[in-house]
């Protein structure tokens, strides 16, 4: 596992060891921030069930101007307080050791691309959807990575689906926040 490109780019990542943790690809990691390219440049992300932290890592690689990376997992959390240590981007993160759930539902921040991979079959995705979109400024993003199984996501109507990507058993869904109207 590795930084693709950016300012971090080759940097090796290590990643939390047990059986629930499935670190991102590096293929769909790279089709991912392909996708987004030009949108990472200045932004802040939050980077919810991190493990590893590595997405997250490769925004900031990209020009992400802060993240915020949050887990549950002791392993995890010391684990990607290596990861920056290593990629240099500890003064350019923020990482929270809480429950997901409890951190989104709480938090006061908003953000610019808000990355969900949460383990799979407990239709994570689905329940903390609602309460991301609240986090998340208008025209921002929600990066979803979830098991081809899952079906179709449901999510609320301010989100639109710009696109959905397929790497065998996984999927990418890229959801964009309509921008307020503002009446006048």
């Amino acid at each position: 596992m590795r930084v693709i490109t950016g300012i971090a780019r080759g940097r090796r990542l290590s990643a939390p060891e047990g059986l629930d943790v499935r670190p991102t690809t590096d293929k769909v990691k790279e089709g991912i921030f392909s996708a987004v390219q030009f949108e990472t440049e200045g932004t802040y992300v939050l980077d919810l069930f991190a493990g590893s932290g590595q997405m997250g890592i490769e925004a900031l690689s990209r020009g992400a101007e802060r993240a915020v990376f949050v887990d549950s997992s002791h392993r995890a959390v010391r684990c990607i307080n290596e990861n920056l240590r290593n990629t240099g981007f500890e003064r350019k993160s923020e990482v929270v050791s809480r429950d997901s759930y409890d951190y989104i539902k709480l938090t006061r921040n908003k953000f610019d691309i808000i990355i969900l991979d949460p383990p799979y079959r407990r239709n994570h995705i689905d329940n903390i959807l609602p309460f991301a979109v609240e986090k998340l400024n208008d025209g921002g993003l929600v990066i979803c990575e979830y098991e081809s199984e899952a079906g179709e996501l449901n999510y609320p109507e301010c989100l639109r689906l710009r696109k959905t990507y397929h790497y065998g058993k996984i999927n990418v869904s890229i959801f964009c926040k309509d921008v307020s109207e503002v009446e006048e």
